[in-house]
């Protein structure tokens, strides 16, 4: 696949990028997509919560009632689960989420993410750029260039640049990273990938 290489305007610049088939061709695979989206999510969760037992609840030890001759069920703690205010049967404990994915299936979830946006022509490149401050408006301006504005939007960059960092930040529907950060959550939220130009060349010469 060949793409068109675009300046901040939205205009063609007349060079063209050739899409690598390794990288932008490959067959999805969507359960190795699936794994690594999961695999993201859960490790994103803090696993801090916590349900209080019959054991660590406040209240007395004294047995309620009679064992027998009351015509009810027997008690022996107003602790019991079975009791408003009681302690929780089988509550949530505070653990990790994380599980291991080997990184051929985590390498093959981005080719078929990558793969996925290529065949719906959702990938664009631009030119590299960058601002000489921190500029929400023309940040935006790219966006309506590319006529883009409207739709989740993720920006790849070679290396880290703050500036277009921190133009982007406070709009909701756009995200910037890096080429190091690039994975397949992020990948398969997004509408359009925008790749510039000296990134994507960094992510076909890599791979």
């Amino acid at each position: 696949m060949e793409l068109a290489v675009l300046n901040t305007a939205g205009q063609e610049t007349g060079k063209k990028i050739v899409l690598k088939d390794s990288i932008f061709g490959v067959v999805p695979n969507d359960h190795a997509i699936y794994l690594d989206v999961k695999q993201y999510l859960a490790n994103g969760r803090q696993g801090t919560h916590k349900a209080k037992e019959r054991a660590e609840v406040a209240g007395s030890t004294r047995k309620i009632k009679r064992q027998k001759g009351t015509g009810g069920a027997r008690a022996g703690s107003i602790k019991s689960p079975v009791f408003r205010g009681g302690g929780r049967i089988f509550g949530p404990r505070p653990r990790s989420y994380n599980f291991k994915l080997n990184k051929k299936v985590k390498q093959l979830a981005r080719l078929s993410a990558l793969t996925y946006k290529a065949k719906s022509e959702a990938i664009l490149v631009v030119e590299d750029f960058n601002y000489e401050v921190p500029k929400t408006k023309e940040y935006i301006n790219l966006l309506n260039n590319l006529k883009i504005s409207d739709k989740k939007t993720l920006v790849v960059l070679s290396e880290p640049n703050k500036n277009i960092y921190l133009s982007s930040r406070n709009l909701q529907q756009t995200k910037v990273v890096t080429i190091s950060e690039l994975n397949t959550y992020e990948i398969m939220k997004a509408s359009n990938l925008i790749f510039v130009e000296s990134s994507i060349n960094s992510l076909q010469s890599d791979n």
